[in-house]
């Protein structure tokens, strides 16, 4: 390869030292030195060269096979995809199915599990209903009894009261010098009986009153329970708590029984 650079570098030489042509661009060049020159040239270039042109030549066949052969592995390819595909959307399609099957059974247990709860609470409410009305009953009862003997010892009372006034006036008539007395002595005496029958009424009244609004608070506490069971079936939380409303409710009678009696 030196050599055909060597050569070159002579041709050049020898072309910029070479007498130009009157008139035209042209230039006189010693033939035998050109041609000796381009011997070496030719001689020089490595046999490597050759062996280039001939690969340049067979170029084209072998990236016709290449390609041949990539349109062959893409098709290939395409192909198991498509079948990786098709098995994968199976496989997909059978999970699906799975997974609905297990959600209907899901939502079947669910719903079982749900009416299974209502039905429990509604049997709770009516127990608790049934409860409240019974105790309602009891102290309404309870009220109307003491109600009752309460007016009859007021009544008892008043006719007592009474019967002493009209008495006492009685005896104070026969005397003519206290008349005014007896008489003012007599109705202060039925204006007492009056006041006391009036006080016994009253004293009723705000037991009544109180026994009344003891039933109201165990109504409204019932109520509430119910309230929040109700919330608890809806969210799932568990155990009620209103189970517990009966056995307050029997403290709360023994505790009030001595104080009725």
């Amino acid at each position: 390869m030196y050599r055909v650079f060597e050569a070159l570098d002579e041709l050049v030489a020898i072309v910029e030292e070479a007498r130009a042509v009157p008139m035209t661009a042209g230039c006189m060049v010693p033939r035998g030195d050109v041609l000796e020159l381009l011997d070496d040239i030719k001689g020089s270039i490595p046999a490597e060269l050759d062996d280039a042109q001939d690969v340049l030549d067979q170029r084209d066949a072998l990236v016709g096979n290449a390609r041949q052969n990539a349109d062959s592995t893409v098709a290939q390819a395409r192909g198991d995809a498509d079948a990786m595909v098709a098995a994968a959307q199976a496989e997909a399609d059978r999970l699906v199915a799975e997974a609905r099957a297990a959600a209907d059974r899901m939502v079947d247990d669910a719903s079982n599990h749900s009416r299974s709860m209502i039905s429990d609470a509604t049997e709770e409410a009516h127990r608790l209903v049934t409860s409240a009305a019974r105790e309602h009953e009891s102290v309404t009862g309870r009220a109307r009894s003491e109600a009752g003997r309460i007016i009859e010892n007021a009544n008892a009372h008043y006719e007592r009261s009474v019967a002493d006034g009209i008495a006492e006036q009685q005896r104070l008539v026969a005397d003519d010098e206290v008349v005014a007395a007896a008489k003012s002595e007599a109705q202060r005496v039925i204006d007492a009986a009056h006041a006391e029958a009036d006080r016994l009424r009253g004293e009723c009244d705000i037991y009544v009153d109180k026994k009344l609004a003891d039933f109201e608070e165990i109504l409204t506490g019932t109520l509430r329970s119910v309230g929040r069971g109700r919330q608890q079936l809806r969210t799932g939380a568990g155990t009620h708590d209103y189970v517990e409303y009966p056995r307050a409710v029997d403290e709360k009678q023994q505790r009030e029984a001595p104080l009725a009696g």
